[in-house]
């Protein structure tokens, strides 16, 4: 194609311009609702026993301040996961608390929540 062609019905320079702004609003981005950070890493450590479940809580309970201390909220299981983990050494009061919070903040999990509530004695 002529480029002197489209320089002179003017369509490159609006052309241009869309390119621009698109270019401009695609490199801007949203930032993310949860900070997974250390959440995902700990599952995982859950699940293939590399880490002892009190180092798996100090791990959680670090991550939680770190996230909270950005102002950003934590992920969807974060409680539940850091509830269980309390109930499986005992520490059931620190587990009702955490149960108690992911049920209020995702009021979705109240069912689930509640059956694990009635198993902590």
């Amino acid at each position: 194609m002529n480029h002197k062609k489209l320089f002179s019905t003017g369509i490159l320079l609006p052309v241009a311009a869309a390119c621009a702004l698109l270019t401009g609003c695609a490199t801007q981005s949203t930032p993310p609702l949860y900070q997974w950070d250390a959440y995902q890493p700990q599952v995982y450590a859950f699940f293939t026993g590399d880490k002892s479940v009190p180092e798996q809580i100090d791990a959680l309970e670090k991550a939680r301040q770190q996230i909270l201390a950005k102002n950003n909220a934590l992920p969807p299981g974060f409680r539940a996961h850091i509830g269980a983990l309390y109930a499986s050494v005992g520490r059931s009061d620190e587990a009702r608390k955490e149960l108690e919070a992911a049920k209020n903040a995702f009021p979705e999990s109240s069912a689930y929540m509640n059956l694990l509530l009635s198993k902590l004695h």
